[in-house]
């Protein structure tokens, strides 16, 4: 089922699939990404991504300590980065599909609330995907989930006239890893009900490709491309950003 069109949607809103090298470009990327959006309001974009190399992404008031098993990230070379939004840690690689959608924040918007705003974008997400995925349900505050396990985590950053919603879709992810560099979030949703993460995540039976085009659909994106100084702005970023010590825990 295609979900309705509505007012969330600006016109145009525009996919491409992009990867940068390496987890900081990736995270400053989107953070140029809403940049350009809060310029110019009038359109939208979705952006996908995949590291091909595991690493472990908290949210922006995480303690690293915390969250994350820093002793065993050391041991195997894993890279431990903050993004801008909020939201809990999560370990991303190959098999982990993540999405960027950036768009104008409205006055309809803002009156919703983050919350309100979320579980809109969780629903339309949760339906594009039931067609594969009947069981596909937004859960806790911003997840997906099917028969109570979690597939994909999600988080926001609200600007003055845009804001971003980015989140990861497990297909063909190496799950140990997740309890292996992860220890037990310190903040939980009532639906998890102290399961461990083994017991907790599972991936979803379907192709990156399938996943993009039906994430797309929901999104009513059509084929679009990021521009060169989107991506050179971002290595810039890098620099300014995300080579301090405040959001590279681990390199």
């Amino acid at each position: 089922m295609t979900p309705p069109h509505d007012t969330l949607w600006p016109s145009p809103l525009s996919w491409f699939d992009l990867t940068l090298p390496t987890l900081a470009e990736n995270l400053a990327l989107d953070d140029v990404l809403l940049a350009e959006v809060e310029a110019d309001p009038a359109w939208g974009l979705l952006r996908f991504w995949e590291l091909d190399r595991h690493a472990v992404v908290l949210g922006r008031s995480n303690k690293a300590e915390v969250e994350a098993d820093l002793d065993a990230c050391r041991l195997e070379n894993i890279p431990v980065m903050r993004r801008s939004s909020g939201g809990g840690a999560v370990v991303i690689g190959p098999g982990c599909l993540a999405y960027s959608l950036v768009l104008p924040l409205t006055d309809e918007q803002r009156a919703l609330g983050v919350a309100s705003l979320t579980k809109r974008l969780m629903d339309r997400i949760a339906l594009g995907l039931q067609s594969i995925l009947p069981g596909a349900t937004a859960c806790g505050t911003s997840d997906l989930a099917d028969d109570g396990c979690k597939f994909s985590g999600n988080a926001q950053r609200w600007l003055s006239r845009a804001f971003l919603h980015h989140g990861t879709i497990l297909y063909d992810f190496d799950l140990p890893r997740i309890g292996r560099y992860l220890r037990t979030p310190s903040r939980q949703p009532d639906y998890r009900v102290s399961r461990d993460h083994a017991a907790f995540v599972r991936n979803v039976a379907a192709s990156r490709e399938t996943l993009i085009d039906l994430l797309a659909t929901a999104c009513h994106a059509g084929p679009g491309e990021s521009s060169s100084s989107a991506v050179a702005h971002a290595g810039r970023l890098v620099q300014e950003k995300y080579s301090s010590a405040d959001w590279s825990i681990l390199l």
